[in-house]
């Protein structure tokens, strides 16, 4: 992939990260055209491999530095006259980079009102609105806290366990902290929910050693 000079120069007027964006983009349209190649031949080429033949562009998106940013495609038709996916530009659209940019910052201390004017880098870059921002930062935050419940535990070496609760609201979240044999803390798992406090420790308590933690270590 070739820069001209003066094109460079002028992102850089702009700052580093520009130019570094604006090269992923126009590395993600590489791409894209290499697979549409691969998959349709040179522009006008006759051959008996073709896969797939070229049915015009279409404008679509993908993720970049945690924002949707517009890019155009080329779309596909196989011989059956079916859409030809391009697993290129599926992979370029994956969300998971925008959720986690969204939770980063916002954990940060951002806030999903100031979020689009603080981090917009392109200035066709969507998906940066208030709204958009909270339901990503809903489901990095899912993800996170499957990850965190579903985490193996058995290489932990507990001295104590503490269990501990507080009210939110109308409800009890009740969480259960692990110290390790060198001072280190470490979450082993939450539950919420309502006034059944007996209940809600026995759910929290199997759940816990179920994911390995020893039973002789001290419960407070």
């Amino acid at each position: 992939m070739i820069f001209p000079m003066t094109e460079v120069v002028g992102l850089l007027q702009e700052g580093v990260g520009h130019l570094m964006r604006e090269a992923g983009l126009a590395l993600m349209s590489l791409e894209m055209d290499e697979e549409v190649r691969h998959l349709a031949g040179e522009r006008h080429e006759q051959h008996a491999a073709r896969r797939a033949h070229r049915w015009g562009k279409e404008a679509g998106y993908c993720v970049l530095d945690g924002q949707k940013v517009p890019i155009e495609r080329t779309r596909l038709r196989t011989p059956e006259n079916r859409e030809q996916r391009l697993g290129s530009y599926e992979m370029f659209q994956r969300s998971g980079p925008l959720e986690h940019a969204v939770w980063d910052k916002m954990m940060r201390g951002l806030s999903t009102r100031n979020y689009g004017a603080v981090v917009k880098d392109f200035r066709e870059a969507y998906g940066v609105e208030k709204s958009a921002v909270s339901e990503n930062f809903i489901a990095s935050s899912r993800e996170k806290l499957q990850e965190l419940m579903e985490r193996p535990l058995g290489e932990l070496r507990l001295c104590a366990v503490l269990i501990d609760g507080t009210p939110f609201r109308d409800r009890q979240m009740i969480v259960a902290l692990g110290i390790n044999v060198d001072g280190r803390k470490t979450v082993l798992g939450l539950r919420e929910g309502y006034r059944e406090i007996p209940a809600l420790l026995t759910a929290l308590a199997t759940s816990v050693s179920k994911k390995g933690v020893a039973e002789d270590a001290k419960v407070a």
